[in-house]
């Protein structure tokens, strides 16, 4: 079954307990949290602090993105923060069979993330001791961007990758989501939908949750 994640980058900072209540209300299955540190993405964020306040008023998983420099000097803080998924970049980490290892030691899921213009096929060696791909559907940094089309046909890519090596990983995707090409994204092959401002840049961010719940779950676009 397809999974929900929204966003809380583009979420209220001043009232994140009311706003987590919110998306929970409305049937979201994870918290994403992303995390950057203004050198590996021009922006930045929050940190373990912010995924432990988190971690006290939800008892969804928490599936944290780091992007960051050095993510293996982080991942204990994280996870002990309330990380329940942790997801590095292929494009920063340099031994990252060594580092899904740790992330799984520590006692989390392990995802690797990779940014528009870096290949799915990069990811074959790594596909079996993964739990999760995340494949940027905009260039990593800020919320609000618009979706990169090309990145349907790399969901597609991922989900054939899968079955090939009969793997198990989650295929997720961050980036430019809306009610408008959802859809499109669902029939790629996507399972986990990152989604930041079209929820929580709404008026009524509980029901704009469920829009989006019942699109994934049934494949169909609501009319509104």
């Amino acid at each position: 079954m397809a999974v929900l994640a929204p966003s809380i980058l583009s979420a209220d900072m001043s009232n994140l307990s009311k706003q987590i209540r919110f998306v929970e209300m409305g049937g979201a299955d994870w918290i994403h949290c992303d995390i950057m540190d203004g050198h590996f993405v021009p922006n930045i964020t929050f940190g373990p602090i912010l995924v432990k306040a988190a971690r006290s008023v939800t008892k969804l998983p928490l599936d944290v993105h780091l992007m960051i420099e050095n993510p293996d000097n982080y991942l204990e803080d994280f996870i002990k923060a309330g990380a329940s998924i942790v997801s590095v970049h292929f494009e920063e980490v340099v031994h990252l069979n060594r580092t899904i290892n740790r992330i799984k030691e520590l006692g989390a899921k392990a995802g690797v993330v990779i940014n528009p213009a870096t290949p799915v096929s990069l990811l074959k060696d790594i596909s079996l001791n993964v739990d999760l791909i995340l494949i940027m559907s905009v260039n990593p940094g800020f919320g609000g961007q618009s979706f990169i089309l090309n990145s349907l046909k790399k969901i597609a890519e991922a989900s054939k990758l899968r079955e090939e090596l009969n793997a198990n990983f989650v295929i997720e995707v961050d980036g430019g989501i809306d009610l408008n090409n959802v859809d499109n994204v669902l029939a790629a092959g996507c399972d986990a939908f990152v989604i930041g401002s079209s929820i929580f840049g709404t008026e009524d961010i509980t029901t704009t949750t469920m829009k989006f719940k019942n699109i994934i779950s049934t494949g169909r676009k609501i009319i509104t």
